[in-house]
């Protein structure tokens, strides 16, 4: 029996149980279904966002190949067209995961979900960063409406699914109307008490969070989750823990890179800089004063399809797996994830709260910044030291940062490999997973028939 067979009958026995039964689980279900609802809309995001930057931007890296600024001069006002898209889907995309959060956890209840999932998002914004005063006008920060709000969003769609549809069910706490009132105000008034109790409850958390916290919850978070971070240097382990934060911060439905952009950026900024300047002066890479740093790191190596390296995940897809839904959004993620947009199949499979994909999308980047920082230091190949698009696809990235090394090429494409062979294991327990979830459905639905 091979490694492989091994490594795969050890994920089955361990991680397949422990997928079914959180997946049978209604919390961990309403999050997951809910992401799954959100697919189209976030696909369609970024889709626009791909065009947006990678076309349409000077900078970006079709733009760049091509050399589109110098056929169409006024090519960046072209992306005003289709930024409203992205506002209007990836950017709120909070208000949509509470609602729908709330509305399956409400379902499985059996209550009325819709106006559940109403009351979480009346129950988010009671959460939300205050009105700020500019010359006399308020503004409501729009910061935590997009992935930086995703957590503070499934706590609240969790919190309000489960207390809306425990009150929805005390029988004292409803309001019945005389039988010739509409069904729809019947329908309101029905859940009213439960819905004014919530919204008091959480009036009193916001109110006695902001006493302490006058930002709010989600500064509250932020600040959890920036604090044990400010120390951290500069080198290889600084790159690693960092990206390991990041990645679980995505498992958990947090934007990784946006929350720890404020750490990330001060210390590394600097040294792609230097870097830059050493370049222009020396005209090579070779000798660069930070060869160990963010972008030559975690970009370089690690950062293909996007956080996780999912590139990887979408290739290991198309090569083992049989399940049709995984298939399906791969062919449709792989598109955006050639140029490092990886919402689709972050949200879409989904990764976030996925048990068996968590533990390949956090430590596949690891193994791959080891990879590049193994190459770096022996001095097979130079050190990343141009800036890149962050576009550009995943094995373009060293051989363009580095000049033009045809060694950090092959290097790019060993972890693209790397990926791959770590991601198919994984692909495959799921593969076995979803039978076994679905042999388990069928049994039920027998037992129900023969009830």
């Amino acid at each position: 029996m091979s490694f492989m067979d091994k490594f795969e009958g050890a994920l089955e026995k361990t991680l397949v149980p422990l997928s079914i039964k959180l997946n049978s689980q209604r919390h961990i279900g309403a999050v997951r279904d809910a992401f799954i609802l959100a697919f189209p809309l976030t696909m369609a995001g970024s889709l626009i966002l791909l065009l947006n930057f990678a076309v349409l931007s000077p900078d970006g890296f079709i733009a760049s190949l091509l050399n589109l600024e110098s056929i169409f001069p006024n090519l960046a006002e072209a992306q005003n067209i289709f930024s409203p898209v992205v506002r209007g889907t990836n950017d709120v995309l909070s208000i949509f995961i509470v609602f729908m959060i709330a509305r399956n956890l409400t379902e499985t209840y059996k209550q009325d979900s819709l106006l559940g999932g109403l009351t979480a998002i009346s129950t988010f914004f009671i959460l939300y960063p205050p009105y700020q005063n500019v010359e006399g006008a308020n503004y409501l920060a729009t910061q935590y409406i997009g992935a930086q709000g995703l957590f503070v969003a499934m706590i609240v769609g969790l919190l309000v699914g489960e207390i809306f549809s425990r009150l929805s069910l005390n029988k004292r706490l409803k309001i019945k109307m005389p039988e010739q009132v509409p069904p729809a105000v019947a329908r309101s008034f029905s859940v009213l008490i439960p819905i004014i109790l919530i919204l008091m409850l959480f009036s009193v958390i916001n109110y006695v969070v902001t006493l302490f916290f006058p930002d709010g919850i989600n500064q509250l978070i932020y600040s959890l989750i920036q604090a044990p971070l400010t120390n951290i240097g500069g080198n290889v382990f600084a790159v690693i823990i960092l990206a390991l934060v990041s990645n679980m911060l995505w498992v958990l439905g947090i934007h990784g890179p946006n929350t720890i952009a404020a750490i990330r950026d001060p210390i590394f900024s600097p040294m792609g800089i230097e870097n830059l300047n050493y370049i222009a002066e020396k005209g090579t890479t070779w000798g660069v004063p930070y060869p160990i740093n963010w972008g030559s790191m975690n970009d370089g190596f690690a950062n293909y399809g996007g956080s996780g390296m999912t590139l990887g995940l979408l290739i290991a897809v198309f090569l083992v797996s049989k399940r049709k839904d995984y298939r399906n959004i791969a062919k449709l993620s792989f598109a955006p994830g050639l140029f490092n947009i990886n919402e689709p199949v972050v949200f879409g499979l989904p990764i976030v709260l996925n048990p068996i994909m968590i533990i390949p999308f956090v430590l596949t980047p690891v193994i791959n910044i080891l990879i590049g920082y193994f190459f770096i230091v022996s001095e097979i190949i130079p050190p990343i030291g141009y800036s890149v698009p962050w576009t550009t696809p995943g094995p373009l990235i060293p051989f363009l940062g580095t000049g033009g090394s045809w060694g950090a090429l092959a290097v790019g494409f060993l972890c693209l490999g790397v990926s791959v062979l770590t991601y198919m294991p994984f692909v495959l327990a799921t593969n076995k997973a979803a039978v076994k979830m679905e042999e388990m459905e069928n049994a039920q639905d027998a037992t129900s028939v023969e009830a």
